[in-house]
């Protein structure tokens, strides 16, 4: 498993028989910036739009922020359970998230002054520490390093149910505070899915080498996307819990 919706069950899914246009290593790569080139411009639009919290306010944030987590959310799924719409959808779902990151950074800015540049450039960082790692051969997608990744991605999963669930019921868990036991879950979580990158590589490796079809480029370029995301939304958490103790 490579990120929540990267998986080898996503690539053993298609036919082996399959004799058209195969994906290469390098086509998923051109797809994978052409999502985030595509994911960038309307975080930048939306965050020149709203230019501050009082004007985001009155321009309806919360409408922009629920509807594209919404569509995002519904995108993925599709796309998780049919790959071959990830032509069309990845696209559209780099744009609904670009929307909602936007926001989400717009806020987070709001309350800590850099915090956004930091984030960015932390999360650029460690995917190319992941990716030199794992083509130098100094991190390895070993069957052992994929089963501790597979649980230690369903624990997080379970524990943001937790969280959530909590939240719905009026409880604040103490995961929202910015406490030391609050602050090294965070760490740990934005460590797994720093780490789930070395997997995604991987599959995108075995992928080219086994010739699966051309639109699991796309595929691929979306669920590296998607570990990206998670990264960054984890690292910003992270920074503002420490920022908030200062």
């Amino acid at each position: 498993m490579s990120s929540p919706v990267l998986s080898e069950k996503s690539f053993a899914e298609w036919n082996a028989g399959f004799q058209g246009e195969a994906m290469t290593l390098k086509g998923a790569i051109n797809k994978s910036l052409i999502l985030f080139l595509t994911m960038l411009a309307p975080a930048a639009w939306i965050w020149w739009y709203m230019g501050d919290m009082e004007t985001a306010a009155v321009s309806g944030i919360m409408g922009y922020f629920w509807g594209s987590m919404i569509i995002g959310f519904i995108l993925s799924l599709i796309i998780s359970f049919k790959q071959t719409l990830a032509p069309y959808l990845a696209p559209v779902y780099a744009v609904s998230q670009g929307i909602f990151l936007g926001l989400i950074s717009m806020v987070f800015e709001s309350f800590f002054h850099g915090i956004v540049f930091q984030a960015v450039t932390i999360t650029l960082l460690i995917f190319a520490g992941m990716l030199l790692a794992y083509k130098t051969g100094l991190l390895r997608a070993t069957p052992m390093f994929k089963k501790i990744m597979f649980f230690a991605i369903m624990g997080v999963m379970l524990f943001y149910l937790v969280v959530n669930l909590m939240l719905v019921f009026g409880a604040t868990p103490f995961y929202m505070g910015n406490g030391w036991l609050s602050i090294g879950i965070s760490a740990l979580i934005a460590g797994v899915a720093a780490f789930q990158l070395i997997n995604t590589f991987d599959l995108i490796d075995q992928g080219a080498q086994m010739g699966a079809p051309k639109y699991m480029e796309w595929y691929s370029a979306f669920g590296l996307l998607v570990n990206i995301i998670w990264l960054y939304l984890e690292i910003l958490r992270l920074l503002a819990k420490l920022q908030s103790r200062n």
